[in-house]
This record gives C-alpha cells, structure tokens and sequence, in this order.
C-alpha cells in the first residue's frame, strides 16, 4: 500500500499553461458559427485546421462506461468503503488506459462517436447528504474529506503523472451542491447556508483542483439561491479560477444550459440562457444550446472574445492529449489491447474485496469449511447489482451464486430466488425455472442475421440477463445486425399468477430499438417490434409442470442487451426457500435494492421509491417477510447486502448471525463475497456513510441544511455509524505522542500512534483521526453545532502479531472551524482528536487533548 500523507498544507493549483500556438491559429480561422459548433460537446470537423471531430462526452465512474468491453469496478460508494487512496488511484489509472487503448483502437478508421473519447466526465464528488438520494451510490459517501481525498485519488489517477500530457482528462461534478432529489432536478434551487457551502458541499471540489489538479469540472443542473450553477459566475470564476486557481475548461451537464430558460426561468430564452453560460465560466455545453451563441453575439449579449477565451481552453485540452492539431502525446502508442487485461481483472477483484463491510458478526463468519449453503434472495444472482449505473460491459460477471458454487463447490449449494426486491418490480427469471436438455438454463442459437439463417455458435444460458452495449455476444458477430433464439422449458416453482416480461434496456445514445418476441407453449404471449424498451404479459398457472418457451431477439440497434423477468406469486417463491434452506446448514440471503430502484432520473413509482429515489430507507416488505420466513427454519442467517446506499434493517443486526454490506462490487463481486464467507479475505471495509435506523431520523429530504445530517451533526443513535467496520481479527491502538499537544493556529499538528494486530488472521485496519471541539460555541460554532470531523485516515495491513507507526500529520485547513459567513478559520482553544479503528464509543482507539493557541488565523476560500 502507498504511504498517505494527511492533508499536506495547501496546494497550488498548476500554473495556467501557455496555448498552443496551433490554437491560437485556429481559432483566427474559424467563422463565428463554426466556433460556436466547436463549443458543444459533439464537435464537428475542421479538417482544413487539422481538427478531427470529437465527441467530449465519455464517462468512468468506476471503470470505462457505455463503449463496450470494460473492467467493471464497484460502484464508486463501493470504492469510498475501501478507505483505501491507492486503490481509487489504481482504478483510475485503469479507467483511462482503457479509454486510451480504446481511443488509439480506432482513431484512424473512423469519427469519434459519444462515450470514446478521452474527456472523462467522473468522478461524482457531490456529498450523500440523505440516503433517499438514487444517485448517491455515485459518491464517495457523506464526508467531505474522505470524498475529497478519494476524489484526489482518482483523478491524478484518470490524468497520469504528467500535467502536460494528460493520459485522459478527469471531470469532477456536479459543481457544485447537487445531490437530489431526482424528481425536478432539473430545477430545484438549493437554499444552502454559506457555512454549509463552505463546510460540506465544496471542500471535495477544492481538493481536487488544488491537490488532484483536474483540468476540468463539470457544473451543475441546479440553481442556488436562484442562480443556475452554469450561469453562476461566483461558482465558476470567483470561486474556482479566482480563489482555487482553477485554469482547465467548465463543462455543462446535459442540457443544463438549455433549462437554464426552460426549467430555471432564469433568462427568457436560449440565446441569453447560452450567453449568461458562456459569460459565468461554462466553456463547453453538453448538448445543441450552444448553436445559439452566434444569435447571442449579434444581439449583443455576449462579446465574441467570450466565445474565444472558452474556445481556447476547449482546444488547449485536445492538444494536451495529443489529439487535435497534429499535437503528440506519449499515450498515443498504448496498445489497443490493454483493455479487460488479466491485471485489471485482479484489480477488480481486489477492489471488490475491499470494499466489503462486516456489519455484524456473531462467531458465524467465516463459514467451516464443508458447511452446507443456501444461497436465497432476489440479488443472489443478477447482473444488474453487479454492474451498478454509468457501467461497461464486463466480459465475465460473476454473480454471487456463481461465486459461491466455485469456492464451495457446486453440490454444497442450494438456491432460491425467494422474493422480488419491492412490490411489483420484477427480476430475471432464475435458473431454477428454466432447463434445456436436462441442465439449467436455455438453449441459445446465434446468427450473424437477423433472418436467424446464419448460425454461428449454440450454448447453454443459465440464464437471459445479458449486457451487450457495444460488445456482440459471442465471436463472429457484428455490433448489430444479429439474431439470437433461445428455447427450452420454463418450470415454475407453484401454481399463481406470473408476470413475464422481456427487457431490452435502451443505450443511452440509440436510435431504434431491438424486436423480440416470446411463446409459451407453442403461442405468441410477448411480441415488440422495436418500439418498446419492456413488454409483458400476464399468466395463470396451476400447477409446477414445465411448459415450452421460446424467445427471438434481432439485435437491430444498439440496445444494451435483453431480460427475461418476472413477478413471481410469494408463496410459491417462499415455499421453494424454506425447501433450500431445509437442505442446507446455514442460509446465506442477498437483501438489498438495485439499480432499477435507485438511479438517474428512473420511471419508477412503487412503494418505497419514487422517480430513482427512495421514500422510505426501510428494507421492502417483500425482503423483510422473506427473512422473517426464514428464521422458521431455524438455520444460522448470514445477510449480504447489495446496495447502493444504506438500508435502515434493525431485523438483521438483531436477529441475522452476520451482516456484510457488500454494495454494488462490480465483476468479480460474487468472487470476493465467496472469497470472505470463505476466509480466504478477511474484511477491512469501513462504511462511508450513516447507517440510520428509520426514515424518521431524517430532516425534510429537499432540506439542504446540514443540520442533523451525516454523523457529523447527527444527534440521534445510528444503525450502524458511518466509518464502522469489523474485522476476523483485533487491533489495538498505544500512542506515541503525549496524551496532550499543543499548536500554534495556522500550524500543523503531528500524531503518532502504534496500531497491533492482536489477533489471530491477517487483516487490513483502516486508522481514523477525528477532531471535535470541547466546547463547540468556544470556538465560534452556530447551529448546526458540530459533533466530530474527520481529519485522517489510513488503511494499513498488518499480519497476526504484527505492529505498525502511523503518523499523522494534520494540516490547518483540517484543524479549522467553519463559520457562519463560510470563513475557515484555525479558532483557538480546546480540541479532543481521536484516533482509532472508527469513530469514538464504538472502536478501539486513544484520545489526545489538543489546544490550539495563538491568534484566530483565517485560511484562503
């Protein structure tokens, strides 16, 4: 592991490079229209000025999205529960290797097209400042340090270790205070106070230009106190170029400088919409309302030298990379085939592993070897949970089932969906109804055309739960144009009503769709000719007996792939769990959401959700009388959750013999969770955000207040507290520093402690220093009064026996209070700085009282 210094003092943003001279020329030579075309994120080319077309727009929040083969990380709140700088750094190096090696592929055959360029739109440091947030599974979590310093993690690593000639571009966003609520974001005006802006929602975003040096941010849907933030010039330039020393290119999200007039009302129509953007610091528009610019500059509203000052860090940033201009770059021989590459497989397993939090454990885990197991609930094998949102295609997903079968071997292993997630929503159709030729799964046939005439390849699917975006299935397929017919026997598991349903997911950027159709038992039950992205039908059935499927899918499109789903009758998916469990000695049940529920803007309406947030943290009924069902049976419970955010299950830390908060861990997932049930890891993960115990612990969820938000100014008992983490072994802390210190305000302040694995296993601590004042309105402190910050962390491995110094070294900005005009001030006075395996009263660790003397000392914005 990296050594990790704490909040070195403030660093310099990079020096503003000089423009290429190639820039400089082009922009002289280009029409006004012409240079407005080159402000949207799809940009036309200019081959007389050298200038290929290109399209701004990729993503990589945890691994390359949406083009194809990819490694698949964990979800980025996955990748914040390592605690772990090194690996977000690795992962980041990964995701713009493969952008890179994908890039370099194909640059001399054809145009760019969206989401295979090397402007990377990740990562999300917007703050999980409620769990009814969809899209907080995209964060690093509650915290605004830890969310900065993972951030600065992983955009040096998507940017490489040379500023001049950057591997990829990192984008942190949404710039800035956008963390729901889905419905109306394109919209809502956050009412934040100055010291919550100042103290929560921006101090990730410094970090990473100051310290991460990002060469460009991405601004918000959002408006704050009713200034759009892409047409807040105190956002964009007073703040980030003014008072961080940001020099890189703003970037609009998608269509936020439309909605600028059409949501937000802010400016009547689009010309002055495209003006106040341009003229606030927003350089590149993500969509079409840029055209409008020319409009703007013969109205009058903006001067044509706005358009190039933008256009100049627009095309500075192609040249950097060596892409634009006859510009080089050292990336440029990256072999196309460093894509999906056995390191960067490992590393997804590694990643997955870390990420994964013990809960709860009551000497259950790890499981004997020999140990009989069932494998029950409704994430126990889907690919959805594996791959999360803003995901590439993983080239061989390993579900937690499957997972569980390798290491413990396929005869130990029972299996049962047992329940839907919530009410309603419906599931892949599990391998236990299906069989062809006397083995699970269906019989697929694949053609090279959509006439099914031309057979290429015949195989067994366990199951249709497939992501194809961009990567045809089997070789000798083209991207699109292809056929595949599955067939074999549908069996399901009692008599009821089932709702079968065929999903085609639409890529995000397709035109078209894919046509599918089903028969059961010889009669067309589903049939889609391209126009829906769902189709179902309703059955009655009486008994378990098999009936015949068949299903046809042409690939036309660009679709992402195909589903087959159901909603199943609960007792007959119950009845099948309480015969696994009976068979087995001890119940493993994977509980938790997926994406489907929690997301981007989502058409969703079922109890507990709403539009890709959630109403209630509660686990679904459906799960909660699933586990409730199975403690009938009287065999151990060990609760895997598949989350993106935290699940308020009081059941399970009571009743379950163990509780693993696993997330949504990417490829290799399934491995890592059999790998730690195993013992063969021994689980470091720490949660990054509050586990609370009810939806009534919340404040009003548009609130933006940090007033009883997060641990730092929760009042109430948690669940589980945010940086809490067992372990299969024991650490203990001694200090090597006085019990007191004292500093100087505007100094450092130095800790030393030694950790020791007491225990048995070899095992990762994660050491965490937390600062909290004595006497929080000594130090200037307002309401929402501060209960602790964290200050330091580091996750360190140590054998059984082994013992290991770690030094801290925390910086003024860490030992500042914010006050209520958003001032960070080093306030003196008395201060207590723990420092343990979590935060203090629920790990091991020691006190230091510390007194901060001196005058009170103001830090730079």
């Amino acid at each position: 592991m990296l050594p990790f210094l704490l909040m070195a003092a403030d660093v310099q943003a990079p020096d503003l490079q000089a423009t290429p001279p190639a820039v400089e020329t082009a922009i002289a030579a280009m029409t006004l229209e012409e240079k407005a075309a080159q402000l949207g994120s799809s940009a036309p080319a200019l081959p007389r000025l050298d200038l290929p077309a290109y399209d701004y727009w990729s993503e990589g929040l945890h691994g390359l999205a949406r083009n194809g083969i990819a490694t698949v990380f964990p979800q980025a709140i996955g990748l914040a529960a390592s605690w772990d700088t090194a690996l977000l750094d690795q992962v980041g190096t990964v995701v713009s290797t493969e952008a890179r090696a994908k890039y370099n592929g194909v640059r001399s055959t054809r145009d760019r097209r969206r989401f295979a360029g090397l402007h990377i739109w990740s990562p999300n440091l917007n703050i999980f400042r409620d769990p009814r947030w969809g899209r907080g599974q995209e964060t690093y979590g509650e915290d605004p340090y830890l969310t900065g310093k993972l951030g600065v993690a992983f955009v040096r690593g998507i940017q490489g270790p040379d500023a001049a000639h950057p591997r990829a571009i990192a984008t942190p966003k949404h710039f800035a205070a956008h963390s729901g609520p889905e419905a109306g974001r394109n919209s809502f005006d956050a009412d934040i106070s100055p010291r919550d802006m100042a103290g929560t929602y921006t101090p990730a975003f410094r970090m990473a230009v100051t310290e991460g040096r990002a060469q460009s941010i991405m601004c918000a849907y959002n408006s704050l106190h009713g200034v759009p933030a892409c047409a807040s010039s105190a956002l964009l330039t007073d703040r980030a170029r003014g008072d961080w020393g940001f020099d890189g290119m703003v970037v609009s999200d998608c269509d936020a400088v439309g909605y600028i007039s059409v949501f937000h009302y802010y400016r009547p129509d689009l010309p002055s919409a495209a003006a106040a953007a341009l003229q606030a610091g927003t350089d590149l528009d993500c969509g079409p309302s840029y055209d409008a610019l020319p409009a703007a500059v013969r109205k009058g509203l903006v001067p044509e030298a706005a358009i190039d000052t933008s256009l100049r860090r627009v095309l500075a940033s192609r040249a950097a990379l060596g892409i634009a201009f006859g510009q080089r770059s050292p990336w440029t021989r990256m072999a196309p085939s460093q894509v999906d590459t056995p390191a960067h497989r490992a590393l997804a397993q590694t990643a997955a592993e870390k990420s994964l939090v013990l809960l709860t454990n009551k000497d259950r885990l790890p499981l004997k070897p020999g140990t009989r197991i069932a494998v029950i609930g409704p994430n126990a094998d889907s690919l959805d949970v594996l791959e999360a949102n803003y995901h590439g295609t993983a080239s061989a997903p390993i579900t937690p089932l499957q997972g569980i079968r390798a290491r413990f071997g396929a005869d130990r292993v029972t299996y049962a969906q047992g329940s839907g997630l919530a009410a309603g929503v419906a599931l892949p159709v599990p391998e236990t109804a299906l069989s062809a030729n006397g083995r699970p799964g269906l019989t697929g046939e694949y053609f090279s055309d959509g006439a099914m005439t031309r057979r290429v390849a015949t195989r067994q699917d366990r199951t249709i739960d497939f992501d194809w975006d961009r990567a045809p299935p089997v070789p000798g397929l083209s991207g699109k144009g292809y056929g595949v017919r599955w067939t074999g026997q549908l069996t399901p598991p009692g008599p009821g009503r089932y709702r079968l349903r065929l999903d085609v997911p639409r890529c995000f950027d397709c035109e078209g769709h894919d046509p599918v159709k089903l028969w059961l038992d010889g009669k067309p039950l589903i049939t889609d000719d391209g126009s829906d992205t769902a189709v179902e039908a309703e059955v009655t059935v009486t008994d378990a007996k098999p009936h015949d499927l068949r299903i046809d899918y042409v690939h036309a499109s660009e679709d992402g792939g195909i589903g087959l789903r159901w909603v199943a009758p609960i007792d007959a998916q119950r009845g099948e769990a309480l015969a696994a469990a009976g068979a087995a000695d001890v119940v493993v049940v994977f509980t938790g959401l997926s994406p489907t529920l929690e997301g981007e803007a989502l058409r969703l309406d079922v109890p507990g959700f709403l539009g890709g947030d959630r109403t209630a943290i509660e686990l679904p009924e459906p799960q909660r009388a699933l586990l409730e069902t199975l403690a009938t049976a009287g065999k151990p419970i060990v609760v895997v959750q598949l989350t993106g955010s935290a699940i308020a299950d009081p059941w399970s830390r009571d009743h379950a013999d163990a509780v693993v908060a696993a997330w949504y861990p990417g490829q290799s997932g399934g491995t890592a969770i059999a790998r730690m049930l195993a013992g063969d890891i021994n689980p470091g993960g720490r949660l990054p955000v509050t586990v609370y115990a009810t939806t009534r612990d919340l404040p009003a969820y548009i609130d933006y207040s940090m007033k009883n938000r997060t641990y730092r100014f929760f009042n109430g008992t948690p669940l589980y507290p945010f940086g809490h983490g067992l372990s299969y072994t024991r650490f203990a802390y001694a200090p090597r520093t006085a019990p007191s210190a004292s500093v100087t305000a505007g100094q450092p302040l130095a800790v030393s402690v030694t950790v020791t694995n007491t225990g048995k296993l070899a095992g990762d601590e994660v050491v965490q220093a937390y600062l909290a004042p004595v006497d929080p309105q000594e130090q200037g402190r307002t309401i929402p009064v501060l209960q602790r910050q964290l200050v330091g962390f580091r996750r360190i491995p140590l054998r059984a026996g082994e013992a290991s110094t770690v030094d801290f070294a925390i910086d003024p900005r860490s030992l500042s209070m914010v006050e209520h005009d958003g001032t960070h001030a080093v306030v003196p006075g008395r201060y207590r700085l723990f420092v343990g395996g979590g935060q203090p009263g629920g790990a091991a660790g020691i006190w230091t009282d510390v007194t901060i003397t001196g005058t009170r000392t103001v830090l730079p914005k």
